[in-house]
């Protein structure tokens, strides 16, 4: 049966009947079935950024390291010693509601070729995990799938995962987020892009065959859910590791030749956004015959293979002196190579199936011309500060550490990271849980990458723009808290419906909060992805504009982790203010979420960080923890933990409540652990830098500066129980 294009199909396919008459007046005609997956998929969310491309231009992108920036498959820098870095975060998010294991399996696998597409051969991966209430009855189903698909396909791929992060809220019942980061290393003078070129030049299909597994998936990622979201099943992509390890293996020898003129990873949308941006880059045409397209289920249609999202594929343009070069290489590990096409100098994008032209449409459209939107939007409200001395601490210190140190938010996250290999490759440093960032060295070199994910989706909520600036610094302040010098960040911007003006007003106030701090602390970003939509049955997530950042350390035996040992003093860097609004006391202890969240001053962040860094690399720190989620008390109780040793408490509050003092989430603080506080304090008050000595490390117990004591086992006992009493509850 032959379906006919119209703008009740257009409807369904994601299109508005605006953009509809646009593809008309485009065509001068009805378009095929396939030309209206072509520009339904092209002109989604997920691949155009019609909602957001226009403030996205308000972040800081360039800086003297950076190689490459937003544009291409992913952000490179240069790291020195003729190396570059290439990362990226991109979200799974739809699909791993809709099938946990495969939708999170498939994330890493995307975000795995998007940095060998650039010639980098990967070293880390990373992720950032959002989750409804615990309670919730899918909640542990979704945690269990999730975890699996990551570990499961990172592992067997054998690229270690070496951080993250993962919190709960009720917002993300019906729409969790996995955001899959991952960083490669690539000779920084053999980077290799997207752009085709060379009309004549034969168009190459490299990997796993084709099905059907994935058709319209960026459609999908491109709508919020309804009640029929397990309908939807189909529209998930099924990944295979082992696939990918031999892919990256044949990529990265091919790429020693010099046979490859452009690459291109099959990702959202398939040979559908591989041929049109790598065509409409270069400015030429591309011609494709679907016959010559490797396939695993019979009676494919156009339509079916053009949209097909199918894992582990590539497509290339190739030198016509080198294409049995390259087909031997692809041969030898066991992969599909079909040349499916030309280049060619129209302008147009010609897709032919069994003799029939099955689609012909101009590329300008497609690529540069995709529908622009500039949203309306509603400035978030501001909320009220809170006055800490108002909120009674009806709990007491201990037991509001214990419940903090215990709860979903702050809790070990031992369960989850054991199931990641970390280490497969012997470059890891700094496993998660040892120190702020992860820290990963370089084959061949002393020099490492410090790596990191951050965000606090419930400041956002409470400001969206302090919020931005917050998860920015904080990745800065990960990065230098293990000795790196902090380079640039990848974004991932989670937001609800964009057509709603509050949406847009979040997402807005967001980037004008990233900006700023990414211009005050020399932290551009170098690439990124948008996935809006996340809402279920109209109710959106919380803003979460999850924040990648990278940075080098040129010496891996220098960085330092958070945990203690025994006979050191600890010494506080930053202002303590006491701010309760939107923390985690607030909420976990007095029953309340409200308030402005903590401001960040990004003067006194780059000050105090860039103090704390030096430090660092002049020998003088042993442990090193910044102060975030749960305050200064959870940040030593943490310290204590990591490294077995307890700790006693010399120094307390004078003019702020004792609960805000320990549990308040100011902004731009430090932990330190040193050999010797007075040096430390002296250099400090010559930087103008605010520190405070604060207590000493030794024995098995935390004691308070007013005698209270918990034990280390009591606070292990606390801190490592929820995850694995939940799963096997």
């Amino acid at each position: 049966m032959t379906i006919t294009a119209d703008q009740n199909l257009a409807r369904e396919f994601g299109l508005s009947a605006d953009e509809y008459a646009r593809v008309l007046a485009i065509m001068g005609r009805t378009p095929s079935l396939t030309e209206l997956g072509i520009f339904s998929v092209m002109w989604s969310e997920h691949c155009s950024y019609k909602s957001s491309r226009a403030l996205l231009k308000q972040l800081p992108t360039t800086a003297p390291w950076v190689i490459h920036g937003p544009g291409e498959n992913a952000g490179v820098v240069d790291i020195g010693d003729g190396l570059a870095a290439v990362f990226k975060m991109e979200s799974h998010n739809h699909p791993s509601f809709i099938e946990p294991y495969q939708g999170a399996a498939t994330g890493v696998g995307g975000i795995l070729r998007d940095v060998f597409t650039m010639g980098a051969r990967p070293v880390a991966n990373l992720n950032a995990l959002r989750f409804g209430r615990p309670e919730n009855p899918v909640t542990k189903r979704l945690v269990d799938g999730v975890v699996r698909g990551i570990g499961g396909y990172g592992n067997c791929v054998g690229v270690p995962t070496v951080g993250g992060e993962i919190n709960f809220h009720p917002a993300f019942d019906g729409n969790p987020l996995v955001n899959a980061m991952a960083v490669g290393i690539a000779p920084a003078n053999r980077i290799f892009l997207s752009a085709a070129a060379g009309v004549g030049n034969s168009v190459v299909y490299v990997g796993s065959k084709t099905g059907r597994d994935g058709i319209h998936g960026a459609t999908m990622a491109s709508a919020e859910f309804g009640a029929d979201a397990e309908e939807k099943r189909p529209t998930v992509q099924v990944g295979d590791p082992f696939t990918e390890k031999l892919l990256i293996e044949a990529c990265l020898e091919l790429m020693a030749t010099d046979a490859i003129v452009a690459i291109q990873d099959m990702g959202a949308a398939g040979l559908t956004s591989s041929s049109v941006e790598m065509a409409g880059k270069g400015g030429v045409g591309i011609a494709l015959d679907l016959d010559l397209v490797p396939q695993r289920e019979a009676g494919m249609t156009a339509y079916e293979m053009m949209l097909s999202e199918s894992q582990e594929r590539m497509l290339m343009v190739l030198r016509p002196e080198r294409e049995q070069t390259a087909r031997a290489i692809f041969e030898k590990w066991g992969l599909d190579f079909a040349v499916i096409g030309t280049i060619t100098g129209t302008g147009r994008i010609v897709v032919r199936h069994r003799g029939v032209v099955e689609a012909d449409i101009p590329l300008g459209p497609l690529a540069d011309g995709a529908p622009l939107y500039h949203r309306p939007t509603a400035e978030p409200p501001k909320l009220s500060i809170i006055n800490p001395a108002k909120i009674e601490d009806r709990a007491g210190l201990i037991a509001a550490l214990l419940q903090l140190i215990g709860c979903p938010d702050l809790c070990s996250r031992a369960w989850v990271w054991d199931q990641f290999d970390s280490v497969v490759g012997g470059q890891t440093v700094k496993r998660p849980g040892a120190a702020d960032a992860a820290v990963v060295t370089i084959e061949g070199s002393r020099r490492a990458l410090a790596l990191t994910t951050d965000c606090t989706p419930r400041y956002c909520a409470g400001d969206p723009e302090a919020g931005g600036a917050q998860a920015v610094a904080e990745a800065w302040r990960n990065i230098t808290a293990v000795g790196a010098r902090p380079l640039a960040v990848t974004d991932n911007m989670n937001f609800g419906n964009p057509e709603k003006p509050e949406v847009m007003g979040q997402f807005a106030a967001a980037i004008r909060g990233m900006a700023a701090a990414c211009r005050a602390l020399d932290f551009p970003v170098v690439s990124g992805n948008v996935s809006l939509y996340n809402e279920t049955e109209g109710r959106a997530i919380l803003p979460t504009p999850a924040i990648g950042g990278l940075g080098v350390v040129e010496d891996a035996g220098q960085a330092v982790g958070i945990g203690l040992s025994p006979w050191l003093e600890l010494v506080l860097v930053g202002q303590t203010k006491g701010w309760l609004g939107q923390s985690l006391w607030l909420r976990e202890i007095a029953k309340r979420e409200e308030g402005a969240p903590p401001p960040v001053e990004v003067e006194a962040e780059r000050r105090n960080g860039d103090f704390v860094r030096q430090l660092i690399l002049d020998g003088m720190v042993r442990a090193c923890h910044d102060v975030s989620d749960g305050g200064l008390l959870v940040a030593v109780a943490e310290m204590a933990l990591a490294g077995n040793t307890g700790v006693r408490l010399s120094a307390g509050p004078r003019e702020i409540p004792g609960h805000a003092f320990w549990f308040g989430e100011d902004q731009a603080r430090y932990i330190l652990a040193v050999a010797e506080a007075p040096s430390v304090l002296r250099a400090a008050e010559a930087r103008g830098v605010p520190a405070v000595r604060i207590g000493s490390s030794g024995g098995q117990d935390l004691t308070l500066v007013d005698g209270g004591t918990i034990s280390l086992k009591a606070l292990r006992a606390a801190h490592e129980s929820f995850f694995p009493n939940w799963m096997e509850s």
